[in-house]
């Protein structure tokens, strides 16, 4: 598992005057600026974050250092990330996208499906992107109790019961 999360993400300047509209990918919006510093995924760069107000889909944010709108430009694009640590431990039926990414996916018969290549939501619920040698598409694997009755990060492997006619 990765020591960073990616909490959020720039989406260009706000203003004239080095502010930039933030989209925050936590359960809680608001909370991206108690992670903050924030830094790139590297881990390199560190972004002190504070929310100046809200706006439509998300934040006008001040970051340290950036003061002009072209520095603000320059940032259009980047994703934000915070330390596991920082972040609040989960129940366990719940977990960061971030675990998710790359587990191998078997159906109950122990038959390997694909691997997760992302986390997905368009509204209703997550669905997780398979991908394989066994599939001829990509396959969206709704993520419910019922579809993946087990998670299991420490063993790397999810094991599915795939609505009939999924795969």
């Amino acid at each position: 598992m990765s020591d960073l999360i990616c909490v959020g993400s720039i989406a260009g300047a706000y203003g004239v005057r080095g502010e930039v509209r933030l989209k925050s990918f936590c359960a809680v919006p608001e909370d991206i600026e108690t992670y903050s510093p924030l830094t790139d995924e590297a881990g390199k760069e560190r972004y002190p974050v504070v929310l100046t107000r809200t706006i439509k889909n998300g934040f006008a944010a001040r970051l340290g250092g950036v003061e002009t709108k072209e520095q603000a430009d320059a940032l259009n694009g980047l994703r934000l990330y915070a330390r596991r640590d920082q972040l609040p431990s989960l129940p366990d039926d719940e977990f960061y996208h971030n675990d998710l990414i790359g587990l191998d996916v078997y159906d109950t018969g122990g038959t390997l499906l694909g691997k997760v290549k992302s986390v997905q939501n368009h509204g209703a619920a997550d669905l997780l992107e398979l991908h394989g040698p066994g599939l001829k598409t990509t396959v969206l694997l709704p993520f419910t109790m019922q579809v993946v009755p087990t998670v299991d990060l420490e063993q790397g492997r999810i094991v599915a019961d795939p609505p009939e006619g999924l795969i």
